[in-house]
């Protein structure tokens, strides 16, 4: 039996409750890191909390006892398999009072199921935020520290877009204008793709 291919595995996760800025901006980073890559092995997969259900993790411990999953049964099924096959991660999120949305929290604390039946399900893998604010400062970088913060606790390795322009990660203002807004933010646009190319560049030396 020949060998599998070693492969880029790219999850994109958008944790808007709209279709708007930041699905267009993290679909964005995805189609970048293909093209941009093309003599990479990268597979893409992608999953929006728009009109999924997600149910607040209550901390009842069944992930931890039984080690089967979480006790809801909702649309974080649809997303844990995706969590545990990607190797490299776009996560972003709209500035919702200055750091994450909602629905992005519930995903990151429900997690936990996925930790608690394997501890090391997230070792060595790596990662990019990228925050979509209606003001050109309003929130990005402390929203991107949260998910930064989720990395690191769970063994991901974080990665940033560098000095000089992307310093934690993809930063968008969208002026409120949704996809077309973060479509026209060309700095904000080239601080996405700083980030895609560093996850890229080491997630080749460290996974392939």
């Amino acid at each position: 039996m020949a060998e599998e291919q070693k492969k880029i595995y790219l999850l994109g996760i958008s944790g808007s409750p709209r279709i708007g800025s930041t699905d267009y901006i993290v679909r964005e980073a995805l189609n970048y890191a293909k093209t941009k890559f093309q003599d990479i092995a990268i597979e893409i997969d992608y999953f929006t909390a728009h009109k999924k259900k997600l149910n607040f993790c209550i901390h009842c411990d069944y992930c931890v006892r039984e080690k089967k999953g979480c006790i809801h049964k909702d649309d974080m099924n649809e997303l844990y398999p995706k969590l545990i096959k990607a190797n490299a991660y776009i996560i972003g999120s709209p500035v919702y009072q200055g750091t994450i949305s909602g629905q992005l929290k519930v995903i990151i604390d429900r997690t936990r199921a996925l930790v608690a039946a394997d501890p090391d399900v997230f070792k060595n893998k790596l990662g990019i935020a990228i925050a979509v604010g209606g003001d050109r400062v309003g929130g990005q970088e402390s929203t991107i520290h949260t998910i930064l913060d989720f990395y690191v606790l769970n063994g991901i390795i974080p990665v940033s877009g560098g000095f000089f322009g992307a310093n934690l990660g993809g930063t968008i203002w969208s002026k409120d204008k949704g996809a077309i807004g973060a479509q026209e933010d060309e700095e904000g646009i080239k601080t996405v793709h700083r980030s895609v190319n560093k996850l890229i560049k080491l997630a080749t030396k460290i996974l392939l």
